[in-house]
């Protein structure tokens, strides 16, 4: 049974994989409704941080907000979960604008597996929302970096991301590509 009203679930989603999923499944699971908020909507909103090196290069950041959000509407939807969720863009260097996207009231959930996860859930905290931190395992970490190397390479990657991604993946396989000229994959 539901104990809260709201729960947030933050990503860049590059791509949505099956352990956001699983995330997806447990803030469910305490909340009445699931807000997820996009990061790095546009390459506007990009920038470094000093926990994650990576995150704001233009090859991290292949798919388009509009490619995530399909990918995201397409696993709620798999999951009968899109009637009790909501798909917004965040701006995570922009905390005076959180609140317009995601209410103070949601509980944001983190699942940390590296410093970047844990400076997030710190950054969210400080911006005034109750934060739930998960442990992550590194040895079990699915990560859209390796997904993206897989791709690229033609190695197999389909079982790391839901079933209904796999095909608007598999047709967004040539962005990827043109990202990939721009910079190592990470």
């Amino acid at each position: 049974m539901p104990t809260r009203q709201l729960a947030c679930v933050s990503g860049r989603f590059q791509p949505l994989h099956r352990q956001h999923v699983e995330l997806f499944a447990l803030a469910l699971q305490e909340a009445e409704q699931l807000i997820v908020a996009i990061t790095n909507p546009d390459a506007g909103t990009r920038h470094p941080v000093p926990a994650s090196s990576h995150r704001h290069r233009p090859h991290a950041n292949p798919f388009s907000y509009f490619e995530r959000y399909r990918f995201v509407a397409a696993a709620l939807r798999q999951h009968g979960w899109l009637e009790r969720s909501a798909i917004v863009p965040l701006d995570l260097g922009a905390p005076t604008h959180w609140a317009e996207y995601v209410p103070l009231t949601a509980c944001q959930w983190v699942r940390v597996y590296t410093p970047w996860e844990a400076e997030k859930a710190r950054l969210l905290q400080a911006g005034g929302y109750t934060v739930r931190v998960l442990q992550g395992d590194a040895g079990a970490r699915v990560s859209g970096s390796s997904i993206r190397s897989r791709l690229l390479a033609g190695a197999p990657w389909e079982a790391d991301v839901p079933e209904a991604v796999v095909p608007l993946l598999r047709a967004c396989r040539a962005r990827v590509l043109a990202a990939a000229a721009q910079g190592p994959v990470l």
